[in-house]
């Protein structure tokens, strides 16, 4: 299991991509993202780590399967629910709704992260 630091930074990468991927990060976005995580515990870990991706403007998909991978090695965790709600807000902030590439991102990372803990499941052989 991978730390809470590596958990939120990774959250940080994951909110670049999806900022990023109608071509470019919005002020918008931007403003939502501080307003949103303010009284966040972890608000500078993400801030930051949103802020290096953007700075070296790194591709979505490696933003993207980067920090899917620290999710996938972390596992389950209760601040999931949070970081697609603020996912969705950073979308939805510019134009007050998501452009298409950036909810596709926003399904994937659903889609993928509950597949995989599906199969990790599997793997230990749980059985309802």
């Amino acid at each position: 299991m991978v730390s809470k630091e590596k958990l939120y930074e990774a959250f940080g990468e994951l909110l670049y991509a999806v900022a990023i991927a109608d071509g470019e990060v919005q002020p918008e976005e931007v403003t939502a993202l501080q307003n949103t995580l303010k009284t966040h515990a972890w608000a500078a870990d993400i801030q930051w780590s949103f802020n290096y991706e953007q700075q070296k403007a790194h591709s979505v998909k490696h933003a993207y399967d980067k920090a899917l991978d620290i999710f996938k090695e972390h596992g389950p965790d209760k601040e999931y629910a949070f970081f697609v709600e603020v996912l969705k807000l950073v979308a939805n902030s510019h134009k007050g709704k998501a452009e298409a590439s950036e909810q596709k991102i926003i399904d994937e990372f659903v889609t993928e992260l509950t597949a995989q803990f599906t199969k990790d499941i599997d793997a230990i052989g749980y059985d309802n």
